[in-house]
């Protein structure tokens, strides 16, 4: 498995994530567009920390929502979603051809992204944006027991192929979905991550809130690098998924 992060959401003089921490134990930087988090100069100097380190970068859009960092739900028309992903894609997308990079995959945030897997007409605009663009761009999505009928919907929109990533430091409801944050254990400890990762590689499965074992494909490992301790988190979780 590939290890992905959120980065590039600093804005203004407000400052999210260690990005540079970060940057040297992850192979994939979901970079914000500026729509929730992300102005162009943290933009820029995100994607040259990896261009740096030899990382992979993909978009990372979300509904127009600064000031709620990309976590509200909008009622957005399939055009304007389609629309609003495209605008943000195409910004990235230029800034990282000009830093010598390829933008290769698209992962939503934030509401757009539990909205893309909870709403089939949302999941729709946001494969036909990808469709639509220029050059074929992946999408990374959850990986649930349902991927092969998201492979299909992919297939049927004319998108180039998914990633499926998983989470390490959540917890996971019986089908497949991120338990809520708002219910107790949602978000693991570092014992549990490490767990809970060392599984997922091992064994490509995860056990649930509930004790069930639940087996999930994933090409791909949601990390997070907002304070010290989850940098050496991260640190200790690439070297689980390199052994594997």
């Amino acid at each position: 498995m590939q290890l992905n992060c959120d980065l590039g959401e600093s804005y203004g003089s407000w400052t999210m994530g260690m990005d540079a921490a970060v940057m040297p134990h992850i192979h994939q930087a979901n970079i914000a567009c500026g729509f929730h988090g992300g102005d162009p100069l943290t933009i820029r100097k995100t994607l040259a920390l990896a261009a740096e380190h030899g990382v992979a970068v993909g978009a990372h859009p979300a509904y127009p929502d600064l000031v709620g960092f990309g976590r509200r739900s909008m009622d957005l028309s399939s055009e304007e979603i389609i629309a609003t992903l495209l605008y943000q894609i195409a910004a990235l997308d230029g800034m990282a051809a000009s830093e010598g990079l390829q933008l290769t995959y698209v992962k939503p945030h934030g509401a757009l992204y539990n909205d893309m897997m909870a709403k089939t007409e949302v999941r729709a605009a946001v494969m036909a944006a990808l469709a639509s663009y220029h050059r074929p761009l992946k999408l990374m999505l959850l990986a649930t027991p349902q991927a092969q009928s998201h492979r299909d919907e992919a297939a049927a929109a004319g998108l180039s192929g998914l990633l499926f990533e998983a989470f390490a430091d959540r917890c996971y409801d019986d089908k497949g979905a991120l338990l809520s944050r708002r219910q107790a254990g949602a978000v693991l400890n570092q014992e549990q991550t490490l767990a809970q990762v060392t599984q997922l590689s091992r064994k490509g499965s995860v056990t649930t809130v509930s004790g069930q074992e639940l087996h999930l494909q994933a090409d791909t490992l949601c990390v997070h690098g907002d304070n010290l301790e989850a940098v050496n988190i991260i640190a200790a979780l690439r070297q689980i998924v390199e052994v594997a």
